[in-house]
């Protein structure tokens, strides 16, 4: 049987018991875990549809009704944020990236695309991944909006309660009355080069701005799943709920 994509009994052994479905916890054991975690692996790094997951981790229905109640109720994120409560918070970078979405990934029952973080553009439909990482180079916290949203969204939300003693970011968060400022006066290192059209630019950590690259190098780990290079998803839980967890295997790596 193919191990392709599946977790090695050294990353099993590290998240099985954050996992529900644990024998002695209330409601139904479940039957396979690590069968299932290893499913929704091989479909989102391979980027296949559901219906052709191979007949070895049995019915497609029952695994994709599983990954959106494993999504919707958090469980990808518990995971990813037990792990990532090892971070190194000297300093934190955040950015973000669009992913292209699918046709496919339109038609929502519920909820408008803004809602499904989904935007339209002449280029199609996109989503925005926004990311924060630690000093070195591993995910601490996400956020999904629509291709056409400004990165500053994401920085609202995810740098709001950081640890980080300093923060790294591009040009595009240059916004001092939104961002820097409140950095500042909560006593951070602010590392973010001032736009040229800024009439009072800011000198910035030459030499700390080059570890920015530690993000880009995320962005392109996680875009090794397929489905996450492109989004195939409906809705947003779905598609944020894979993220958590392909950014839970860059912690176990």
């Amino acid at each position: 049987m193919s191990k392709r994509y599946a977790l090695s009994d050294a990353q099993w052994e590290r998240i099985k018991d954050l996992l529900p479905g644990q024998a002695g916890q209330p409601g139904a054991t479940a039957k396979n875990n690590r069968l299932f975690v290893d499913a929704v692996l091989y479909r989102y790094r391979a980027g296949i549809p559901w219906r052709d997951l191979p007949a070895r981790f049995g019915d497609f229905r029952v695994v994709h009704t599983r990954h959106s109640r494993w999504s919707r109720t958090g469980v990808w994120q518990r995971v990813f944020e037990a792990l990532a409560q090892d971070a190194d918070n000297e300093y934190a970078m955040i950015d973000s990236t669009i992913v292209r979405a699918h046709q496919h990934s339109a038609g929502a029952k519920r909820g408008d695309p803004d809602k499904q973080a989904l935007g339209r553009s002449r280029g199609g439909l996109s989503t925005k991944i926004h990311a924060t990482v630690d000093a070195l180079g591993n995910p601490t916290g996400f956020l999904l909006t629509p291709g056409q949203a400004h990165d500053l969204q994401g920085a609202d939300a995810l740098l709001k309660d950081s640890p980080a003693q300093a923060v790294i970011a591009d040009k595009a968060y240059d916004a001092h009355a939104r961002l820097i400022k409140p950095l500042l006066d909560k006593g951070k290192t602010v590392v973010i080069p001032s736009r040229v059209t800024n009439r009072q630019p800011r000198e910035h950590d030459r030499d700390l701005y080059k570890a920015r690259h530690l993000i880009e190098n995320f962005f392109a780990r996680l875009k090794q799943y397929r489905a996450i290079a492109t989004r195939y998803d409906k809705t947003a839980c779905n598609f944020l709920g894979a993220v958590y967890l392909a950014a839970a295997m860059v912690w176990l790596a």
